[in-house]
C-alpha cells in the first residue's frame, strides 16, 4: 500500500471513529430520556439499555442556564459518563439533602456560571416538582472537608471538580453549590 493511500485510509478511519463517540453520546441521552419517561408512566425504575448499571431517578432543570439533565442512580464512574449522578447515601427531594455530582467538563460545566439566587427545579420519580434557589457556593478540599448530608434539612447540593479549566483530572477540590427549597408562591409575594 502506498504511503499516501495509507494516510488517506487512516484519516477516514479516525474521522469515522471521531464521529462515533458523539453519536453514541446523543443516542445514550435519548435512551436515558425514554427510560425516564417510561419510569414516570409506570412508577418503576427503567434501565436505558439492558446492560446499564444505572437508571434515571430524577430530572434537574435550570431555565436560566438552559439545562435539562436526567440524573442517574449512583455517582460512580460508569454513571457519570452518561450524566449527573445521585449520591445513593443522600436523599430524594423533600426528604433531606439531595446530592448530585457530575463532571466539570461535561454535564456540570455550566455550574461555573451559576450565581447566588439562581433557581433549579427537580422533577422526582413521582413527577412532583421541587424548586430550589442557590444560597451558597463554596470550594472545598475533599481531603480535609466533608459535604454534609442531613436527613432533617431539605436542600440540594450540586458538586463537581474544581477548577473548571484544569488540564488534568483528579483534583481534590470540589465546587459545591447549595440551594434551599422555595415555593413559586413566594415569588408572587
Amino acid at each position: 500500500m502506498k504511503t499516501s493511500n495509507f494516510v488517506l485510509l487512516s484519516g477516514v478511519i479516525l474521522s469515522c471513529y471521531g464521529g462515533y463517540i458523539p453519536a453514541k453520546a446523543v443516542l445514550a441521552q435519548h435512551l436515558i430520556t425514554v427510560a425516564w419517561n417510561r419510569s414516570i408512566t409506570n412508577g418503576l425504575p427503567i434501565q436505558p439499555w439492558s446492560w446499564a448499571d444505572t437508571y434515571p431517578v430524577m430530572k434537574l432543570s435550570s431555565k436560566k442556564h438552559d439545562q435539562t439533565l436526567m440524573v442517574l442512580s449512583g455517582d460512580h464512574g460508569p454513571s457519570l459518563a452518561f450524566g449527573p449522578g445521585h449520591n445513593p447515601q443522600s436523599f430524594f427531594p423533600g426528604k433531606g439533602t439531595t446530592m448530585i455530582s457530575a463532571h466539570r467538563d461535561t454535564h456540570f460545566s455550566f455550574l461555573q456560571d451559576v450565581v447566588i439566587g439562581d433557581e433549579f427545579q427537580i422533577t422526582d420519580n413521582t413527577n412532583q416538582h421541587h424548586h430550589y434557589r442557590v444560597n451558597t457556593i463554596k470550594i472545598i478540599d475533599s481531603r480535609t472537608q466533608h459535604i454534609t448530608i442531613n436527613h432533617e434539612v431539605d436542600n440540594l447540593k450540586l458538586i463537581t471538580c474544581w477548577p473548571f479549566d484544569a488540564l488534568t483530572s483528579g483534583s481534590p477540590y470540589r465546587y459545591v453549590i447549595t440551594a434551599t427549597p422555595y415555593t413559586e408562591q413566594e415569588d408572587l409575594a
